[in-house]
């Protein structure tokens, strides 16, 4: 039976104390944080985060097709899995397609892949889900939204959890919206929106598929729901009849915030992260109607938990964001006095696109070393044209030197410009990010990581950057 094979998540590292909008704004105080994205981080990089911790051990050759979920790809004509796939690296055959336009995306994405697997199109099928949502300022929505992504690899073989059971069904209720020159997530009256809205549909879905499959809630271990707010979604789970206090899953409003189309797929890798085998899962995602599935855990979950920087890693690995300012700088929404004076080129872009976007370097067949960017020519031992090429994405390096630009343009100074040696080889020049200027040392361990670098004419240059290893 088809189901998950592997999962993966990101948060990002930098957290808004939500208090810091309300000391700017006044209102009503909302608990807790949120996870804001750094300003070179946007849906399509985090996907390629939660995408590579959930491929992590995995032959990628074995994929066979990429779904996007998000309703804030930075394109609107250009398909952004597409992106995803060649910064993860995957094979030029694969199946791309994006996801877009409602909170349960992810889901849908889903249920297309279970489908695509059962009929054998596809025999696995990484799906991706990844949002960076604004709210207005000073709103609730502003308040509660946080940026993240998830990943789930869906397959027949090596499954550590089956999809037993699923309903659905589509409900056309203005709820949150966004036109196509938005900036911000529009919202309707909350009573609405909540009662006929979240709440309605949300039971709906769930007490569709347990009627359908004679199902009830002591039959499951763990509830994941979307949630509008802890109050509300506690009070689904008590009107679905759920335990709160052992069933019901973390919702991590009040520590990451409402993710989007990522939200409910988080969720649910912070329950497989915990679960045991024999475990029963129900998911039920929302917006513009509801999906609900079934999960049985299976004996393979142990392997996963211990290969993965999940949901419980990110949340404790993190840094605070110094001030609100800091959030509004990172979104364009309060603009500093520098200029970018950028060229982009479709042309080099595509041109270059194996190593810029995809990260390899060219290993040297008579002597081993690793050229980066390929060369013809071999810096180390000037053979000619004898080369393989590898993938340095997922590689260690130490920091072998670096420089401290305050004076170059950069909504976070200074620029940190570092030289890497790869601990199995070969060099890499990149800047820093997710960092703190005062604590860069040379010999530190570093990590790659997929971000934009700037944009001109309508173009989003990606590029691999540098930061600090992670540590939860």
């Amino acid at each position: 039976m088809a189901g998950i094979v592997s999962y993966g998540a990101y948060i990002p590292i930098y957290r808004l104390d939500r208090s810091l909008i309300w000391l700017s704004w006044g209102g009503l105080p909302v608990a807790g944080e949120s996870a804001i994205a750094n300003f070179d981080e946007d849906s399509i990089t985090m996907a390629v985060e939660a995408g590579n911790n959930c491929l992590q051990g995995i032959n990628r050759v074995q994929v066979d097709a990429l779904f996007m979920a998000s309703t804030t790809t930075p394109y609107k004509e250009k398909q952004c899995a597409a992106i995803v796939a060649e910064a993860l690296d995957l094979k030029r055959g694969v199946r791309t397609a994006d996801f877009t336009n409602s909170l349960r995306s992810a889901t849908t994405a889903i249920q297309a892949a279970l489908d695509a697997v059962a009929a054998g199109s596809a025999n696995t099928v990484l799906v991706t889900a990844a949002d960076c949502r604004m709210g207005h300022p000073s709103t609730a929505d502003e308040r509660s939204f946080g940026d993240g992504a998830a990943a789930v690899l869906i397959g027949k073989n090596n499954v550590v959890a089956t999809v037993d059971a699923s309903h659905t069904h589509y409900d056309d209720i203005m709820y949150q919206w966004r036109l196509d020159d938005d900036l911000f997530v529009r919202s309707w009256e909350d009573r609405f929106i909540i009662e006929h809205g979240y709440q309605d549909n949300v039971v709906e879905a769930v007490k569709g598929l347990m009627a359908k499959y004679d199902l009830k809630p002591a039959d499951f271990s763990r509830a994941v729901l979307f949630a509008y707010d802890t109050r509300r979604h506690q009070a689904v789970a008590r009107k679905l009849g759920f335990d709160v206090q052992t069933q019901l899953q973390d919702s991590l409003f009040s520590t990451v915030g409402n993710t989007g189309a990522a939200y409910t797929l988080m969720m649910l890798v912070g329950a497989l992260e915990e679960a045991k085998t024999g475990a029963k899962i129900l998911v039920a995602s929302y917006g513009d109607g509801a999906d609900a599935f079934v999960l049985n855990v299976g004996r393979g979950i142990g392997k996963v938990q211990k290969n993965r920087r999940g949901i419980k890693y990110h949340l404790e690995s993190k840094m605070p964001l110094p001030s609100y300012t800091h959030y509004l700088r990172y979104r364009g929404l309060l603009q500093g006095s520098f200029f970018f004076e950028n060229q982009s080129a479709a042309t080099i872009q595509w041109r270059d696109r194996s190593w810029n976007i995809s990260c390899r370097g060219g290993k040297c067949l008579s002597c081993g070393n690793i050229n980066f960017p390929p060369q013809r020519i071999c810096m180390y031992c000037q053979s000619k044209d004898q080369f393989e090429e590898v993938r340095l994405a997922d590689r260690k390096a130490k920091l072998f030197t670096f420089s401290k630009d305050s004076l170059g343009p950069t909504l976070d100074p200074p620029i940190i410009l570092c030289i890497l040696d790869f601990d199995e080889g070969g060099r890499f020049y990149a800047q820093m990010t997710d960092r703190d200027p005062d604590k860069i040392e040379v010999g530190m361990p570093v990590e790659l990581t997929f971000r934009w670098m700037h944009s001109e004419r309508g173009i989003r240059n990606y590029y691999w950057k540098c930061r600090p290893l992670r540590q939860a």
